[in-house]
């Protein structure tokens, strides 16, 4: 499993993750031979001749890379200034591009399109995109797309964004920053404040939108691959740079370590259904879960679920609550757990052999605890009680 992180320290734009892509290892030659295959799909996006530069570049003492899109001058006399979602949507759908690599680009174009649908009182299909129709935008996603195919990460994660502040120029005219676009793309995610200028344009936006999980730091990661991908412009409180790094979750000791708190409040679902998402939930990795009685809205009473998660595990644990229950939503907050060593040790009682979990911490025994199914297996074929025979395990304990 591999986890792809962004971290737009300057901002981000789609140039930008291309290059960061470029530079972190991504092939070269998916993206040549996935545009190669998009210009053969239509007539309504002539990219004859386009390519791709990508060229080194050095922020504030960082080496990273930068992209540009070169279309030739004819061609570019040619290209209409904008495009309806449509025509871009129809473009993808006859592209042999690889099924993961179009459902990329599909659902990034598709959440712009939703955005600016809202922001302008229009359909969906009758969106028109001015800068984001333009061949080196569609170049920007599509590339992003099949580089992103090609790694295969099972997670995309991004850290807030920056909001920049001030206005831009766009076919509308002057916008604020950050754009309506961005602003309707990244609704309940957060954005960080930043210095003044456009640092997350619509294009980065759909990209966060679409593709990425938001997280508030960068995950525990064995780090493989790292890439940058710098802006055009200078900011002075940052460096324009986009960041991505490629590598596996850390594993510590099992149910030890950083995670994640996953919870869900249920007020609409079974105790039945409850209790059988308590068990989907430990199935798929949860490290510990529980339930616990809440009062909801209304004054209507609930369960509160909730599980410890390793950060492996959060994607499928995260699938089971989804799947089991009625919720519409999961919290998740990070959470630090310590954990003792742990040893399963058997000892013979005169009620017969108990296995016991002993906890260490620094090579001293803190905890022993009798395994309980032991003694409730040994109490009924003996007939005594329980606690009898978790009194005499503990006692063969301390008298070993």
């Amino acid at each position: 499993m591999t986890v792809l992180a962004l971290e737009p320290v300057g901002g981000i734009a789609g140039d930008m993750l291309l290059a960061a892509l470029l530079h972190l290892g991504a092939p070269s030659a998916a993206l040549e031979e996935g545009l190669e295959l998009l210009g053969e799909a239509s007539d309504a996006v002539d990219l004859r001749g386009t390519r791709v530069v990508a060229a080194p570049a050095e922020v504030n003492g960082v080496r990273g890379l930068r992209v540009e899109v070169r279309v030739p001058a004819e061609v570019s006399r040619r290209q209409p200034q904008h495009r309806p979602w449509r025509t871009i949507r129809e473009l993808l759908a006859r592209a042999r591009l690889t099924e993961k690599a179009r459902d990329l680009a599909l659902a990034a174009f598709a959440r712009l399109a939703e955005a600016e649908a809202r922001i302008y009182g229009v359909p969906t299909d009758e969106v028109e995109f001015h800068e984001v129709g333009s061949v080196d935008s569609i170049v920007d996603v599509v590339g992003s797309a099949l580089l992103v195919a090609a790694l295969s990460p099972a997670r995309i994660v991004c850290l807030p964004p920056p909001s920049g502040s001030g206005t831009v120029q766009s076919a509308h005219g002057p916008l604020p920053v950050p754009a309506p676009a961005v602003v309707e793309l990244l609704r309940g995610r957060p954005m960080r404040p930043s210095g003044p200028g456009e640092r997350t344009t619509p294009t980065g936006a759909a990209l966060v939108a679409a593709w990425t999980e938001p997280v508030d730091a960068l995950p525990e990661l064995a780090v493989e691959a790292i890439g940058y991908g710098a802006g055009t412009k200078r900011w002075e409180d940052a460096p324009n740079l986009l960041r991505a790094l490629l590598g596996a979750p850390v594993r510590g000791q099992p149910g030890g370590g950083a995670g994640w708190v996953l919870e869900a409040n249920l007020d609409d679902l079974s105790p039945q259904l409850v209790a059988a998402a308590l068990e989907a939930v430990i199935a798929a990795g949860a490290a510990d879960a529980w339930i616990a009685p809440v009062i909801m809205k209304k004054g209507r009473p609930g369960h509160l679920l909730g599980a410890i998660v390793p950060e492996a595990a959060r994607p499928a644990v995260e699938d089971a609550l989804f799947r089991e229950t009625s919720t519409l939503g999961v919290r998740a907050y990070r959470v630090e757990r310590n954990v003792l060593e742990r040893e399963i040790v058997e000892l013979e009682t005169r009620y017969g052999t108990v296995r016991i979990k002993l906890g260490r911490r620094g090579g001293q025994v803190m905890n022993v605890a009798p395994e309980f199914d032991d003694c409730r297996r040994l109490a009924q074929e003996r007939g005594v009680g329980i606690k009898e025979v978790l009194a005499a395990a503990v006692a063969a304990w301390r008298a070993r």
